[in-house]
């Protein structure tokens, strides 16, 4: 499971409060591969992977709707990285997680884990102009 940790903070409250909802859905599937009780897990990694879906795309907009008012000069290559995120998301082959529920919801928390944590750190931290000093 991914905390929410101070550090995480990009200092616009709205974007914040998204990326602590991501970290939310990523749990969701940890919580899932540590349920013991549910032995198919198929219908529940299609909606996790269906919400991961839907609010990324939603978070996404919010970001780039604020990059655009800001004239934040590193927009498009921003996007680039986001697109890329939905693509992987989008690649998800249902039958493979059919075959390998466990090991799909692994690889499904340690890629939006890696990814929020290192996206976060290194991009959406420079989207607010008063972490550019830091």
């Amino acid at each position: 499971m991914l905390q929410w940790k101070d550090e995480f903070a990009v200092g616009i409250e709205f974007i914040d409060e998204q990326h602590r909802h991501l970290i939310d859905i990523a749990n969701q599937a940890s919580e899932l591969m540590d349920n013991d009780l549910i032995t198919d897990k198929y219908d529940h990694i299609v909606a996790i992977i269906a919400e991961l879906k839907d609010y990324t795309i939603y978070h996404f907009k919010s970001e780039e709707d604020y990059m655009a008012e800001t004239n934040y000069k590193k927009r498009f290559s921003h996007m680039i990285l986001h697109d890329d995120f939905i693509r992987k998301v989008e690649e998800v082959n249902f039958n493979d997680v059919d075959i390998n529920q466990n090991d799909y919801i692994r690889g499904i928390i340690n890629f939006v884990c890696d990814w929020l944590v290192t996206h976060i750190m290194k991009e959406d931290k420079l989207v607010n102009p008063a972490n550019k000093a830091s």
